[in-house]
């Protein structure tokens, strides 16, 4: 179980640390539902500085009923109270039904937004700095991770970090970036073709022969997207899943493919069509890599940061790039985990472009690059959507390819599975909705060059 995928996203931190706005947030982000401890005490028993007057213990003993009740129900995003976790069995329960995300304060910052709010235990200044050290190592003991913002706890929640630190294990390495960039040092190497040549059978038979490791062992795919997709599968599938990290090596990777624990390969019939959710528990995204990044190759990662900005509403790709792969990849993570296996819900709108852009790729025999695709496929889902097209031709100023236009055809069908539902962008963003067949067609014709 990887962070917060099956797990309530549970908030803890200091009186003041702002719990509940990022909490708020977040449920809106994950659309998971929301629970705020003090509040739902105050809702059922009254105003917690009368509940204070009875005396704390029997306040400890509601909080510690309410948050139970609230670990207890649907997976959702929960913000406890400063004094959660002195109780014993709630930090327990904690650890085993939440991602837990202490939200970070100081304590002069916390006096400052609290000291005049009438909180019983807010009136002395001296009695609150030492309260604060001495729940400080609580919130040390049962926090998998801090973070100050919406953004960092997304990222956290799915083992996304900028300096994390990359288990030792079986590296699988895109062949060419490891004759760029010295691959994380591990207990054995495996090198893989670039691009989707690494995403075929023949490949994965060969790993799984090649590999070493035991059932606690772990794989690391150090890459583009297609190698941590295939290192990703051959996770899943040795010894019926090891676990595995993913060292993402373009900005493809970082902002969208190395995200959200979908892996796979391609068959002759179309990509990714054999594959299984496998989330990696570790995301190292190290933007030095970017440093040798061909032009053509930025410009299809540009394609996923576009297609995040349409669907997130915002500018993303106007943004620096650091704060624009934190963007994309906190607005992946919030999708993921609202949705981490796409059963019928919010996941499926990030495909938006993406059914043409996988036909057109089948078109051209997996040679057109998975990103530039991407970007025509936007081009059809704005002009499906009634949308202006504006930012996609500005941005990445895709062209008409020569592809294959039946074998296209044939493999948008069959990755609709029979049915023409297309995920399209409207106001309050991405949509699926049914689309006629031949307005389906004529836009991916508009796509293909003569």
């Amino acid at each position: 179980m990887v962070g917060a995928v099956d797990k309530h996203l549970a908030l803890i931190g200091f009186m003041g640390a702002g719990k509940t706005t990022i909490g708020r947030e977040l449920a809106q982000l994950t659309n998971r539902p929301f629970v705020d401890t003090d509040e739902e005490i105050e809702r059922r028993f009254g105003p917690i500085g009368e509940l204070f007057e009875r005396g704390e213990p029997e306040f400890r003993r509601i909080e510690e009923q309410v948050v139970a009740e609230a670990l207890a129900g649907p997976t959702g995003v929960v913000a406890l109270g400063g004094g959660a976790v002195l109780s014993k069995t709630t930090r327990e329960r904690l650890v085993r039904t939440a991602f837990v995300a202490c939200v970070r304060v100081d304590p002069d910052t916390a006096w400052s937004r609290v000291g005049d709010s009438g909180r019983p235990l807010a009136r002395d200044r001296n009695q609150f700095g030492k309260l604060f050290d001495e729940r400080a190592p609580l919130y040390d003991e049962v926090s998998d991770a801090a973070g100050d913002d919406p953004e960092g706890v997304l990222l956290a929640a799915l083992g996304i970090s900028h300096e994390g630190e990359v288990p030792e294990g079986a590296v699988i390495a895109d062949e060419h970036v490891a004759a760029l960039h010295e691959p994380p040092a591990g207990t054995s190497r495996h090198l893989v073709p670039s691009g989707e040549a690494a995403k075929t059978l023949a490949v994965v038979e060969r790993l799984w022969s090649e590999l070493d490791i035991g059932r606690d062992g772990w794989i690391v795919g150090f890459g583009g997207g297609s190698t941590t997709d295939v290192a990703g599968f051959v996770a899943a599938t040795y010894l019926r899943g090891v676990r595995w990290a993913a060292v993402p090596t373009t900005l493809v990777g970082m902002v969208d493919a190395a995200i959200g624990g979908k892996t796979g390969i391609n068959t002759g019939d179309g990509k990714n069509l054999a594959g299984a959710f496998h989330f990696p528990e570790r995301v190292v995204v190290d933007r030095s890599f970017l440093e040798t990044l061909a032009d053509e190759e930025r410009r299809a990662g540009m394609s996923e940061v576009v297609k995040t900005g349409l669907l997130a509403g915002e500018e993303l790709w106007s943004l620096p790039e650091e704060e624009m792969i934190r963007a994309c990849a906190a607005f992946k993570a919030g999708v993921v985990l609202s949705d981490p296996y796409e059963r019928g819900g919010r996941r499926a709108i990030l495909n938006l472009g993406h059914t043409f852009a996988h036909a057109l790729e089948a078109g051209s025999g997996y040679e057109l690059r998975h990103g530039d695709a991407v970007a025509l496929g936007l081009l059809a889902a704005l002009r499906l959507s009634g949308r202006t097209t504006d930012v996609v031709e500005d941005v990445l100023a895709p062209q008409p390819v020569r592809v294959d236009r039946n074998r296209a055809w044939d493999a948008l069908l069959r990755d609709k599975k029979g049915a023409l539902n297309l995920v399209l962008l409207g106001d309050e963003g991405g949509y699926v909705t049914q689309v006629p067949e031949a307005d389906v067609r004529r836009a991916l014709d508009e796509l293909i060059a003569d």
